[in-house]
């Protein structure tokens, strides 16, 4: 590992307290295009240059091979054959970016890596001008202060067009009434199309929200609306299931939010993200989380929000 990659890897260690500060931290890249890339440093295990990769047969496409990580053999993913293949010539991955998330390890490989910023959340959007082409694995988008744009790599999206997506199989109806509903927020289309699988599954009512602050504002909207009806929300609100990293806002900062608000009080938050190590966890405590679950895990997901809406 180089000098400048041990470095970046020691501020990664050293930065992961920032969870809940709605703040992010974003680890630059370059693919060998002018756009720069980043993703989420919490995600980030570690950065080296692109070690010896055993080729082996039938691997998905964008798969370079495997490699032996302390013991474990993990994926090699190119990330130019996702992002960009007509752009660049993908041989010239120099560095390869370890990432871990949704209980998954595998290598990112990329020309290089630049640096490491932090940036808030509120500065953080969607992508709603990216091309096309693009959107389906950006998530996100800020701006350098030099006016410069970066692009926040989708992971889920990633890993899911790699090893295709989960398989959600019969999960037994949770019997809640017709008049009650759940509220989910997740800005991963991946994740979205997982939960709805869920839900629908176990015949639950839902809205949803793309990232935090829609989230918000519409959870505003729904309390206005029972408030003005002379109704208790909660009676009709069984659960709020927020992802922890959203543009905008993210899901730690919503959940103070939702437990600082009288209006709905009694309606328990469960934070549902990629981000399942004990820091995360505990950081979702310390908001008033009632309860964490990893993604993604149909019947896990199933068997933790099924008591609170059948309560």
């Amino acid at each position: 590992m180089s000098n400048t990659n041990s470095t970046l890897l020691d501020s990664v260690d050293a930065r992961t307290k920032l969870a809940g500060s709605n703040k992010m931290e974003i680890l630059l890249f370059s693919l060998g295009t002018r756009e720069t890339f980043g993703i989420n440093v919490f995600k980030v295990r570690e950065v080296s240059q692109t070690p010896k990769i055993t080729k082996t047969p039938n691997m998905p496409t964008g798969v370079e091979g495997v490699i032996s990580l302390r013991g474990n053999i993990i994926p090699v993913i190119s990330l130019a054959k996702f992002v960009c293949p007509n752009e660049l010539d993908a041989q010239n991955e120099e560095t390869m970016i370890v990432t871990e998330f949704s209980k998954h390890t595998q290598g990112f490989l990329v020309r290089s890596v630049d640096r490491i910023i932090r940036v808030d959340w509120n500065k953080v959007r969607a992508p709603e001008t990216m091309l096309a082409g693009h959107q389906a694995l950006i998530t996100a988008i800020t701006e350098l202060d030099d006016g410069k744009l970066v692009s926040i790599l989708d992971v889920e999206a990633i890993l899911s067009s790699v090893i295709g997506e989960s398989f959600v199989p019969d999960i037994p109806s949770v019997g809640v009434d017709q008049e009650k509903f759940m509220f989910f927020v997740d800005d991963s289309l991946v994740a979205r199309k997982e939960i709805v699988s869920v839900l629908d599954k176990i015949s639950v009512k839902y809205q949803q929200a793309n990232n935090g602050a829609e989230a918000w504002d519409k959870l505003q909207n729904i309390a206005n609306r029972y408030q003005h009806d002379s109704q208790h929300l909660s009676h009709y609100l069984k659960l709020i299931l927020v992802d922890a990293e959203m543009p905008e806002m993210d899901g730690y900062v919503l959940t103070k939010h939702i437990k600082s608000d009288a209006r709905f009080q009694g309606i328990p938050v469960v934070m549902h993200s990629s981000l399942s190590s004990n820091a995360n966890r505990a950081m979702g405590s310390s908001v008033g989380v009632d309860a964490y679950v990893a993604k993604f895990d149909p019947f896990v997901l199933a068997e933790t929000i099924s008591p609170f809406l059948q309560s």
